[in-house]
């Protein structure tokens, strides 16, 4: 039998091809040794247990947040011979796995956004209440957005609820909250807020809402965000990351949303508060009028006093004035020509005729001499 004797490249093709087509794609679990980043873009580690390592390489968008040996990672990859660089595996998916590597893994993180602002209270927003529009993210198959629904309804009405289904647990969920968040707050209306929620579980369960990328997503939001995981123990980054957090997701419901027995009741209060104030204001007002009448009534009468004593005095002075009661007197009118009344002797002249006007009649003269 004839040995086939390749050439190196011809083998690395092959042996390549025998990978793809026998292990598509391979999951490991390894304790995470030589953790290094190239030039901010690339990633290299291996996964070792007690008796081999394995060579990792990926990119640090595959990172779900900053590690450090010693983690236990899982990790989904397809294996490569590269031409010059020898056996790795090309990284697809990978996070840390077991309660005390994703503790570990949350903590660098925390410590990491802590750093950098994230959490600061400063950068908090108070949420409507209530939101006329109200962003859910959950799955809808969940306990938890049946219990948030469910108490939505029973204390507030007529909101708007704009649902986004979303795994919460698992590898597909991070990109699906990531992408359900970013696509809320690109929606050409946006909603008044934003809540994610999930009902409680173990470390595993909730490692999602440790993901660096869902973290930073959340504190990114233009729109206020609620998160709502329900569980006591532990708080995710993500539920520090968010404007308000809430401990269960009926109580994100308890927060969002008054109780509309407790408004209804409070507006009953108002409007018989506002009742008697209207009754009250009325009296007063119907009063002040009465006595405003009054006051009217008594300024005409005085002011109808001096008007006709004021009116009696020059009916006095136009009495006094009238020609007609001078003649009584035994004065009298002298006219000349044209009717016109003499007023002065210097009107007169020698031969002049005149009208003497009496108050019982008048007579005809004419001068025949003036004294001066």
């Amino acid at each position: 039998m004839t040995e086939t004797i390749w050439s190196v490249s011809d083998f690395v093709a092959v042996f390549n091809q025998t990978l793809e087509y026998a292990y598509p794609s391979i999951t490991i679990v390894g304790e995470l040794s030589n953790f290094r980043i190239s030039r901010d873009r690339w990633v290299y580690f291996d996964l070792k247990d007690e008796l081999s390592s394995v060579k990792f390489f990926g990119s640090v968008q595959q990172l779900s947040g900053p590690l450090e040996d010693g983690l236990m990672l899982q990790v989904r990859g397809t294996p490569r011979l590269h031409s010059l660089y020898g056996f790795s595996i090309n990284i697809q998916y990978m996070s840390p796995v077991g309660a005390g590597s994703l503790k570990k893994a949350a903590s660098l993180l925390e410590a990491q956004l802590t750093k950098e602002g994230l959490f600061e209270d400063s950068r908090k927003r108070s949420l409507p209440h209530p939101p006329a529009t109200l962003g859910l993210i959950a799955s809808i198959e969940s306990a938890a957005y049946h219990d948030f629904i469910k108490i939505m309804n029973q204390r507030w009405v007529g909101v708007d609820v704009r649902v986004i289904d979303v795994q919460v647990q698992g590898e597909p969920a991070p990109a699906q909250l990531v992408n359900a968040i970013e696509y809320f707050n690109s929606h050409l209306s946006p909603v008044d807020a934003l809540v994610i929620t999930r009902g409680g579980g173990s470390v595993d369960d909730l490692a999602a809402f440790n993901v660096e990328s869902v973290v930073r997503a959340v504190a990114a939001s233009r729109i206020p965000t609620l998160v709502a995981i329900g569980h006591e123990v532990n708080v995710s980054l993500a539920e520090l990351a968010a404007d308000q957090r809430a401990s269960t997701p009926s109580n994100a419901a308890e927060l969002l949303f008054p109780d509309k027995h407790e408004v209804l009741s409070r507006l009953d209060s108002i409007k018989l508060q506002l009742t008697n104030l209207i009754n009250v204001n009325l009296s007063i007002t119907a009063n002040q009028l009465l006595n405003f009448e009054q006051d009217l009534l008594t300024e005409w009468r005085q002011q109808r006093k001096i008007a006709t004593t004021q009116l009696a005095l020059r009916q006095q002075i136009i009495e006094a004035l009238n020609p007609a009661l001078a003649l009584k007197r035994g004065y009298a009118i002298v006219r000349g020509a044209n009717q016109q009344i003499i007023k002065s002797v210097r009107s007169l002249s020698k031969n002049d005729k005149v009208q003497i006007d009496w108050s019982d009649g008048s007579a005809n003269a004419q001068v025949d001499s003036i004294r001066k």
